[in-house]
């Protein structure tokens, strides 16, 4: 889904590593940049494939290779680089959720004040690593994004997902989420999220950062 988010740049190619069996590249210096998905896994529940990801986090960072993520991403590199993960207090952020740019980075184009994008969590950020800045928030999730020099990039969103997908999650997890929280996320999926902007913005960064 990441690869088709990023459609603008077809000529980039990918290497995909499943952390959660304990695969990890052997030499991060060998790629332009990282991406971190989402993951079912909760960063909070400190497996050990966690607690490897994110000794590679902050090697990645100290080596200055961009690194971008979005919901367990955003999460784990948070924590690998001091934040603080917490409960969302509203409970589950489901569907399509209003999200406030507080914020313009370099990389972004055409920002607007208020973007679409797809939400699946319970589990945020609450605190930030020392030195992050906060580009946006929902109502619930203070830290709806949070950008390091020009060498982290990361979303509690899905950029990736597609309104298929998003519309098939919904229906996967709903005896998970309950009626209630099922029914907003359905009602939420009328209007589509911003993709092709978070797609675009993604691709800027990896060009530009360093």
């Amino acid at each position: 889904m990441f690869r088709d988010s990023l459609e603008q740049r077809p000529d980039w190619e990918f290497s995909v590593f499943d952390v959660t069996n304990g695969v990890f590249p052997q030499d991060v210096t060998a790629f332009d940049g990282v991406m971190i998905g989402g993951s079912p896994a909760s960063v909070m529940a400190g497996a050990d494939w966690v607690s490897t990801l994110e000794v590679l986090i902050r090697e990645i960072v100290a080596a200055r290779i961009p690194v971008f993520g979005a919901c367990f991403g955003h999460q784990v590199i948070a924590q690998a680089l001091g934040g603080r993960l917490g409960y969302n207090s509203d409970g589950w952020s489901f569907g399509r959720v209003l999200t406030e740019v507080v914020a313009t980075l370099p990389w972004m184009t055409n920002v607007p004040e208020v973007m679409n994008l797809y939400s699946a969590h319970k589990e945020q950020v609450i605190e930030v690593p020392e030195g992050a800045q906060i580009w946006s928030k929902t109502v619930g999730c203070p830290v709806g994004g949070l950008a390091i020099g020009s060498h982290v990039f990361t979303t509690e969103y899905h950029p990736e997902m597609s309104p298929e997908f998003i519309a098939a999650l919904v229906e996967e997890l709903a005896d998970v989420v309950g009626a209630d929280v099922t029914a907003r996320a359905r009602a939420s999926l009328a209007i589509d999220a911003d993709r092709a902007l978070m797609g675009d913005w993604i691709a800027r960064f990896f060009e530009g950062a360093g």
